[in-house]
């Protein structure tokens, strides 16, 4: 596991066992998922141990009897919204790569006798999820944690049935500075990530899938955005002195308001072709789009 796969994970790890902030749907400025009120009033224990930009599942055409990939699932919300929609008959894969996450997500299956649900550890880049063999693939502001986006891409094109479909949540950008970039801080945050919304469609399409395309956009308000980034702060932020914790919210309510214009959540969509196996080229990603 690379440096910066391992600060992520340990972020959410520390967020999930209460050690650490939250970048959390559904709690104070951090609320960016802006989930339905019907999944908040069926799961509100979930509502706060789940982290994400918006409601893939409640956007999707999720039917009784299909299969379900979730992409960083999380502590399990997302699987259980869609493991109402496939019923008894259908089934429920969730990919994560943190144990504490995992940990969680079982605990949340098993109390509420989900018998559909499964849930694997693993990178999203390399999936533990045999070819062609889900329905929908569903994430919720995950993929633009990855430093390897067209990977991720090819690999949603490859567990996909052929006429299968992705739907997900994601936090895109626009000429950011290149200073918030490069920040592994940022990255975190769901900020530093985030490639512009024309190379993303461009990522789906080289790794072989049909119809991306941005169905909605969600943009926030600069006092959001400020949250979740001083929420990934360091630890060390809570034991400084007054004067030091407000210089630190002060620069980054400055850079949030500098961003608010620049970084949107977008719900993305795209479908594998119904003949042949995914072909898919290569793009890459990872240079500066500012060139």
């Amino acid at each position: 596991m690379s440096d910066a796969r391992r600060r992520v994970v340990q972020h959410y790890t520390d967020a999930i066992e209460g050690t650490g902030a939250t970048v959390v749907a559904g709690t104070g400025g951090a609320r960016f998922a802006a989930y339905s009120r019907t999944a908040a009033a069926s799961s509100p224990d979930l509502m706060q141990t789940s982290f994400g930009c918006g409601d893939p599942v409640a956007f999707s055409q999720i039917a009784a009897g299909q299969t379900v990939l979730d992409l960083g699932c999380g502590a399990g919300l997302d699987l259980i919204l869609a493991a109402r929609r496939v019923g008894p008959t259908g089934r429920v894969i969730g990919v994560d790569a943190s144990h504490a996450m995992l940990e969680r997500a079982r605990a949340t299956i098993s109390a509420g006798g989900y018998h559909t649900i499964e849930v694997r550890l693993g990178a999203i880049e390399s999936l533990p999820v045999a070819t062609a063999s889900v329905d929908w693939v569903i994430s919720n502001c995950v993929i633009n944690l990855s430093h390897n986006k067209e990977r991720v891409f090819r690999e949603i094109a490859r567990v996909l049935k052929p006429g299968g479909h992705m739907l997900v949540s994601d936090i895109v950008a626009d000429r950011l500075p290149y200073l918030a970039r490069r920040s592994g801080l940022l990255r975190v945050a769901c900020v530093a990530g985030a490639i512009p919304e024309e190379r993303y469609l461009q990522g789906l399409k080289a790794a072989g899938l049909n119809g991306a395309s941005v169905l909605a956009r969600r943009y926030y308000e600069p006092a959001q955005m400020a949250a979740v980034v001083i929420d990934v702060l360091p630890r060390w932020i809570g034991r400084l002195r007054c004067c030091g914790r407000y210089l630190a919210t002060s620069f980054f309510s400055l850079l949030a308001r500098r961003l608010a214009k620049r970084l949107w959540s977008a719900r993305i969509s795209a479908t594998r072709s119904c003949v042949g196996a995914p072909i898919g080229g290569y793009l890459d990603l990872s240079a500066d789009p500012s060139r």
